[in-house]
């Protein structure tokens, strides 16, 4: 590893194509600085990126992950600035700060409202792991003002100085190349269009309750969910009736969802709770028509989606027959909405953690 004359380097638990993991693979192309992977993984991953230096410290479990960073980690432990986005991730690296073995200011990002969505013993571990860490951190980048203010009430030892509200970037240039990828299985196709993993928190089966109520109204338009996870079997489950197996299509892992964002008739974000979903950005980037719950701080300040409550069927089929149906809902502010992707260019998300 040739050392980076940018002097940062960023951390990621894994090259997992998840949404922490893209913050960090982005940014980290502004400078092409080296980005150190705990464990690398063989599916569904990142793409390569060539304006970054990728270093993968083993393909074993992450605690040998963690074990093999104390060594990679120290050719950086001074005169560096260190940037991380995973809580035990970040209160690890918080740890070798407080006790000396780092020196160089480490910046550290939120990837969720923990302390909302998580309770029991797994909530305490987090606590734990907050308070023995993050006293050392020089700054945390917060995704929004709600997840600053539920941060900093259960952290009280966290100053308030170091909590920093940056919406997450977006790479509007990578992802319009990739949305002009041909789409021939959706060729003539009306679509719906929700993605992410399968899971309780990403609200998919609320979208199927919604799609289902609505179905008749909208009978030459089709739902796609992309995506895979542990609640495929339900899902598949509650599509129930032939006549719905037709028209929604659980289309499993998509290495690139951005041609059937662009392409859909409607995209639709319907989960529970976010820290703040990177999807919900890539859509507004690529269609015009987008409708979204509430399920993060700062998405009921975006002037150009309709916005419904969390795990409401009813509110979510009429926002969705809404946005299919009405003309006028198309956005023609190019201004605004260049305006509303300008602060979050990963350069200016860079410059302002490095402030």
């Amino acid at each position: 590893m040739n050392q980076n004359s940018n002097k940062i380097v960023f951390v990621s638990m894994t090259n997992y194509m998840g949404g922490a993991e893209n913050v960090i693979n982005t940014i980290s192309s502004v400078n092409k600085s080296p980005v150190l992977f705990l464990k690398r993984v063989f599916e569904k991953c990142l793409p390569t990126n060539e304006s970054s230096q990728h270093f993968y410290l083993t393909t074993k479990p992450l605690a040998i992950g963690f074990l093999v960073l104390l060594k990679a980690i120290y050719k950086y432990r001074k005169d560096y600035t260190i940037v991380s986005s995973h809580p035990y991730l970040n209160a690890y690296l918080g740890i070798l700060k407080r006790i000396g073995y780092l020196k160089s200011k480490l910046i550290v990002r939120e990837s969720t409202l923990l302390f909302t969505r998580y309770s029991g013993l797994k909530r305490f571990s987090y606590k734990m792991m907050y308070s023995l860490g993050y006293p050392s951190v020089n700054k945390v980048i917060c995704q929004s003002e709600l997840m600053k203010k539920e941060l900093l009430e259960h952290n009280a030892f966290i100053d308030r100085d170091k909590a920093l509200v940056l919406g997450n970037p977006v790479d509007l240039d990578q992802i319009y190349k990739l949305a002009d990828n041909p789409l021939p299985e959706m060729a003539g196709q009306k679509y719906i269009c929700a993605a992410g993993r399968l899971i309780e928190l990403k609200g998919f089966d609320i979208l199927i309750e919604s799609f289902a109520k609505i179905a008749a109204e909208i009978s030459d338009v089709n739902l796609v969910i992309l995506g895979d996870g542990p609640q495929l079997a339900n899902l598949e489950n509650l599509i129930g009736s032939p006549n719905l197996q037709k028209r929604i299509k659980l289309a499993g892992h998509v290495s690139n969802p951005y041609p059937y964002f662009k392409n859909a008739s409607l995209c639709v974000v319907s989960s529970l709770i976010e820290g703040f979903p990177n999807v919900l950005l890539q859509m507004i980037a690529l269609n015009d028509h987008v409708v979204s719950t509430l399920c993060a701080g700062g998405i009921e300040d975006i002037p150009f989606i309709t916005t419904v409550p969390t795990n409401n069927v009813d509110e979510l089929s009429k926002a969705m027959l809404f946005a299919l149906t009405d003309s006028e809902l198309k956005v023609n502010n190019d201004e605004v909405k260049s305006k509303f992707f300008q602060i979050r260019k990963p350069k200016y998300f860079l410059d302002a953690a490095l402030s």
